[in-house]
């Protein structure tokens, strides 16, 4: 897939936004991550910040130390330098597993509240995603969102909040929409489900994706107390390999209980990340990394 010439834009004085395509894909996101990590490791004076999001990027800069323009054209550089896709590209990245308990009574209690702001107030969330994507069952919808990976594509909105993307081809990606209206209220750790994204809600407040489940780990600990947040009150990173595994009612009251104790840790496996070789053969690909996840 050839991606079309990046889009420039400024943001007042400070920020120069670029977009990579309209359309969300992996390669897209390939690209922005490897445009902001060649950025990052240059340490260009007067370059602020650097966010890099699900097909796009936004840089803040210091007006006094580089022109919005002189970093431009830095950047026009690097798009035509970087190769996220060569074959010999490899990343070195995360594979995390996260349970979750799909089908909940806290967030089936939550969504049952806002039937009224629903596309359709006669289903779950859990049955109008499956029938809108061809589903013959909930238990099929669960399947399916727990039997390939995600990527974290970017962390924001809130924060914490992991935004992610299966790694499957585009014809068997779950997509939804947002509800009509937004809920005033989400439990804190709802898994959800909007467009083709999934999050984990870091807190609770409002929102408007799908909810399909609860996660009993946070991603998101303001205190630190749990030692996967040692180094970061935020525990996903962009680039990050995320395997939502469904659980049952027992293995949640299990983590729970570790969470409170305070000695909780994630799954967590190092895995060397070639994203030509995943757009080539994504389901053997995905396989690999659930070997290496469980083994």
């Amino acid at each position: 897939m050839e991606l079309p010439p990046a889009r420039y834009d400024y943001g007042g004085d400070e920020f120069v936004f670029v977009e990579l395509d309209r359309a969300m894909s992996l390669e897209a996101n390939f690209k922005a991550m490897a445009i902001t990590s060649a950025l990052q490791a240059e340490n260009v004076e007067g370059v602020l910040d650097i966010c890099s999001s699900n097909a796009s990027y936004l840089v803040r800069v210091d007006p006094e130390r580089i022109h919005p323009a002189e970093l431009v054209q830095h950047l026009e550089r690097l798009e035509r330098s970087v190769a996220p896709l060569a074959p010999d590209k490899v990343v070195r990245t995360r594979v995390v597993d996260v349970p979750v308990l799909y089908n909940d009574p806290w967030t089936h209690e939550t969504l049952m509240r806002f039937r009224d702001a629903h596309q359709a107030p006669e289903s779950t969330d859990l049955e109008y995603a499956a029938r809108i994507n061809g589903f013959a069952s909930v238990p099929e919808l669960i399947e399916a969102l727990s039997g390939a990976p995600f990527l974290v594509t970017m962390v924001g909105f809130v924060p914490g909040l992991p935004f992610c993307y299966q790694m499957v081809p585009r014809r068997r990606q779950i997509e939804v929409p947002k509800y009509v209206r937004p809920r005033t209220d989400t439990p804190e750790r709802a898994f959800g489900h909007g467009g083709a994204f999934s999050v984990v809600y870091p807190v609770r407040g409002a929102g408007g994706y799908q909810l399909f489940g609860l996660a009993p780990a946070p991603v998101f600990d303001l205190s630190q107390s749990l030692p996967d947040f040692h180094d970061s009150i935020v525990f996903p990173r962009p680039g990050d390999i995320l395997r939502y595994r469904s659980i049952d009612r027992a293995e949640f009251d299990s983590v729970r209980a570790e969470v409170e104790r305070g000695t909780f840790r994630y799954r967590i496996r190092e895995f060397e990340f070639a994203p030509a070789h995943f757009l080539a053969d994504p389901d053997g690909v995905n396989a690999d990394i659930l070997e290496v996840l469980y083994r």
